[in-house]
């Protein structure tokens, strides 16, 4: 049987790129469905789209996750490219992202566009060279990874990857959420450096350096501590329990030698810092029991799947 791939394009007032995106994914993958999926434009990019040939749908719900949800959700395939519609990634260099899929050495592929230094000369946002590389040092040191691009919007995926991928952001942080996803459950990960071409003039970003940018950042942090509540509330036990020694010091000093507690605030306040340091301790333990339980259950979803894959494949 062929094996089927689909192009996922998310767009939002795209009419400037839209057809030349197209078209030249169609030139290089002629063998392939692409999809675009409309996420609330108000200019022609959905009627250009058709036009060219492309299956177009509608995600009502604003926002890059959303529409990354609905397109995971509901095509079909054996892989999947996935690109912005902005024409800042080049199709042409689309099997780079596919050959380690097919090859099985890969269930995502990542689009470089730090590495070979493409995206520092197009870019002309300073702040998001910044923000890329602080994402990029904040996961691989939480995650202990090894990636340059953790941002890109150019990727691969194999059918496990996007059938099992629980999709929770609605926005721009959907690129920092699948490679955490990544990095976490252990799946197989290949950076391949691309070409990054600025958009063109005309065009438009969408994405807002600041306010996106903090979302991210509060995604990191809400990612930590769900996937590794360990180390995260044993830190804030740690803290607490350095406050409360900072603050009881004293008090125990006063005690040892008067034999009296004058300190009376004091003391209750390091009081109130050991209960939390106890408090936060014991719910790390608890959670990351609760962590692992999930993640066990996740790997038996997987082993479903490959499950499902062979029945469906010997029928």
């Amino acid at each position: 049987m062929k094996e089927k791939i689909a192009v996922l394009l998310p767009a939002y007032n795209e009419e400037i790129t839209i057809q030349k995106v197209i078209k030249d994914f169609q030139e290089v993958l002629p063998e392939a469905d692409i999809y675009v999926y409309d996420n609330n434009s108000k200019d022609r990019t959905n009627e250009l789209a058709r036009q060219t040939g492309a299956f177009v749908k509608f995600e009502p719900r604003q926002g890059k996750g959303n529409v990354v949800r609905s397109m995971f959700r509901e095509i079909d395939a054996d892989y999947y490219i996935m690109a912005d519609a902005d024409d800042t990634y080049p199709a042409a260099e689309v099997e780079k992202l596919l050959d380690p899929l097919h090859k099985g050495l890969a269930d995502m592929t990542i689009g470089d566009r730090l590495s070979n230094g493409t995206y520092a000369k197009e870019n002309k946002r300073g702040f998001h060279d910044f923000g890329n590389n602080l994402v990029k040092t904040l996961i691989n040191s939480l995650y202990k990874g090894n990636y340059n691009d953790i941002m890109t919007g150019y990727r691969g995926f194999n059918r496990l990857f996007v059938k099992t991928f629980p999709v929770l952001s609605p926005g721009f942080e959907i690129e920092t959420e699948l490679s955490i996803h990544a990095m976490d459950k252990r799946f197989k990960l290949v950076e391949v450096p691309i070409t990054y071409q600025d958009r063109p003039e005309g065009s438009e970003s969408k994405l807002n350096t600041f306010s996106d940018g903090f979302k991210v950042l509060k995604l990191i942090f809400s990612l930590f501590k769900d996937y590794k509540p360990l180390i995260f509330f044993s830190t804030l036990a740690l803290i607490m329990l350095i406050l409360g020694l900072i603050v009881g010091f004293p008090v125990i000093s006063e005690y040892a030698q008067t034999g009296f507690i004058e300190k009376l605030p004091s003391a209750i306040l390091a009081t109130g810092f050991m209960i939390l340091a106890t408090l936060f301790f014991i719910s790390s333990l608890i959670l990351d029991t609760v962590v692992r339980q999930n993640r066990m259950q996740y790997e038996l979803g997987v082993y479903d799947y490959y499950n499902e894959k062979h029945n469906r494949t010997h029928r």
